[in-house]
């Protein structure tokens, strides 16, 4: 596991498949802030709050020229069909071997009803339009979470 990585830290470029079977590299984006979230699971109750207060947020988002930038394990198909259901107006990545939330250290393990495993921890890096961690957050709770980052892309 590695450790999450540090606001002032130049954001660790990848190549992941999106939602419509597209591949995005995390660098064609520079000259725009990127907020970049690790989220665990499709449609489920946290992750769907969450995903909807981004989505709610799109204007605000908008006037900071922001990329908003989803990542789970979760497939192409699925991404999709989440994306329809909750009208989602941003991308949504595929991590399936969980490579890049290790490597931004949002693989962690974590404890459910007594139980140890390893999984990804709800976090979000606010990326600068030169390609730095501006923000972190970490295992982040869902509701009031898109007004902390509008908060952090105004300080930029």
């Amino acid at each position: 596991m590695a450790d999450w990585i540090a606001e002032g830290a130049q954001a660790p470029d990848f190549t992941l498949p999106s939602h419509d079977g597209t591949k995005l590299k995390l660098s064609s984006l520079r000259g725009k802030p990127v907020v970049l979230y690790f989220y665990p699971k499709d449609d489920t109750p946290g992750c769907t709050r969450e995903a909807c207060g981004f989505r709610d947020a799109m204007t605000q988002l908008a006037r900071h020229g922001a990329v908003v930038l989803g990542v789970s394990r979760d497939d192409p198909e699925s991404h999709a069909a989440f994306r329809a259901k909750h009208t989602l107006p941003f991308t949504l990545l595929c991590d399936p071997d969980h490579a890049i939330a290790e490597r931004y250290g949002a693989w962690r393990e974590k404890t459910l009803y007594g139980r140890k495993s390893l999984g990804i921890v709800r976090s979000t890096f606010v990326i600068d339009a030169a390609g730095k961690v501006a923000r972190v957050f970490r295992s982040v709770k869902p509701d009031g979470h898109a007004e902390q980052v509008l908060a952090a892309l105004d300080a930029l």
